[in-house]
């Protein structure tokens, strides 16, 4: 996690562990007067638009409290969906044997994205089969990752 998204972190988890959801992960994205601060939430009983705008309306207060944050951006809250964004170990563990799309942070083997079934982890490493071929990846190379939705025909 970037030094920004664990500051930012630590302000808002446990806003939202007190509301009884648990805070999957966070992106800031700055882009001038276009930033965007996206915060994904789940539970076991699903997310619903009215869990997000509660969420959105106490987050948006602790922030503009603790003031992390220069300039104009945009909240967005929202559940982290079937392609859900994978950013911790644990997720990472929660999810073995999903089909996953990895982008690394810099090449390996020539290439920077990856897709296969997600084997778990060993360490700090993800395990990925990918055909035949099992591959770990350091989970600080892993610059994004997703489940991919598979759907029965």
């Amino acid at each position: 996690m970037v030094t920004k998204d664990a500051a930012l972190y630590a302000i808002i988890e446990p806003v939202v562990s007190a509301m009884g959801f648990e805070l999957w992960g966070l992106e800031y994205l700055a882009q001038g007067k276009h930033s965007k601060l996206m915060i994904y939430i789940d539970s076991p009983n699903g997310i619903s638009v009215d869990d997000c705008a509660d969420v959105s309306r106490q987050v948006s207060g602790v922030l503009d409290v603790e003031d992390p944050i220069s300039g104009n951006y945009n909240l967005e809250v929202s559940s982290p969906g079937l392609d859900r964004p994978l950013y911790t170990l644990d997720h990472f563990s929660r999810f073995r044997g999903h089909v996953v799309q990895l982008k690394l942070r810099t090449a390996f083997d020539g290439r920077r994205k990856f897709q296969g079934r997600l084997a778990g982890i060993d360490g700090d490493e993800v395990l990925l089969h990918i055909d035949s071929e099992e591959y770990c990846f350091p989970i600080e190379s892993i610059d994004q990752a997703r489940v991919v939705p598979q759907f029965d025909d």
